[in-house]
């Protein structure tokens, strides 16, 4: 079960976040051009520093606690972890946003 444990872990972060988008009408799943880019930006570079230390030998990733499935060496949890963390940081942004937003409006209207 161990080998489940980065993939357990990502699945656990996206159950916690990607209802935060329909609970306060967010949007941000529907605005794929945007999120693509944040997850490009965001992924982009470390993905390829991933892989460049992997290689090097300076990192590596314990087969103990990840799935067998490899993406040009990095356990494809690791590939997995630069798209959701990402998105659970966007939706987590935009939802404290919306709250702030509202507790200002009811604020505002007194």
């Amino acid at each position: 079960m161990r080998h489940l444990a980065y993939a357990g872990m990502l699945v656990f972060c996206l159950l916690g976040t990607l209802p935060l988008d329909r609970w306060f009408g967010l949007g941000v799943l529907r605005q794929a051009r945007r999120l693509s880019l944040t997850l490009l930006l965001a992924a982009g570079p470390f993905l390829v520093w991933d892989l460049l230390a992997t290689h090097a030998g300076h990192w590596w990733f314990d087969p103990a606690q990840t799935l067998p499935t490899r993406v040009l060496g990095v356990p494809w949890e690791e590939v997995g972890f630069f798209v959701v963390i990402p998105v659970a940081a966007v939706l987590t942004h935009a939802a404290v946003g919306e709250v702030v937003g509202r507790r200002r409006a009811r604020r505002a209207s007194r």
